[in-house]
């Protein structure tokens, strides 16, 4: 559905509310490798999440790393996917056309209408620290190599 970028971000963002404190930063490499992201990959995700402390703070240095404050932890999902600018994935046609509409629907428009509908609610409800607090390490999994 959204782009690997922005699977990554969801992903990243996640784990960092997660381990991180305000006090306790974390590395690229971990939450790369946490992930299942390459760092250079990462890097630049964070580089978008860390544009004007949106989503995801950071320090440079030796003690540096990424956190997130307890402001962004209570910030909706959608913030991710604003940060990565495919929030407007959700308004978009499932089949991708420009011209779908109630008057001119696609096949599938009245069908995905409810489901486009409950996606935006769950993006626009759900919080990052409510995804933070339902990830239990074992249990579920933020990488594809379990």
């Amino acid at each position: 559905m959204f782009s690997k970028a922005t699977e990554y971000a969801l992903r990243a963002t996640i784990y960092i509310a997660k381990k991180s404190t305000e006090e306790k930063k974390i590395s690229i490499a971990e939450i790369a490798d946490a992930i299942d992201s390459p760092q250079s990959f990462t890097a630049k995700i964070l580089q978008s999440l860390t544009k004007d402390n949106k989503v995801v703070s950071s320090v440079r240095g030796p003690n540096g790393g990424f956190y997130l404050t307890e402001k962004a932890k209570k910030l909706p999902v959608i913030s991710i996917l604003r940060a990565m600018s495919e929030d407007d994935i959700l308004e978009k046609c499932v089949l991708g056309l420009k011209k779908c509409s109630e008057v001119t629907p696609c096949p599938m428009h009245f069908q995905y209408k409810p489901i486009k509908q409950e996606l935006i609610k769950l993006f626009a409800s759900k919080t990052i620290q409510q995804l933070a607090n339902e990830f239990k390490e074992g249990e579920m999994y933020i990488n594809n190599t379990k």
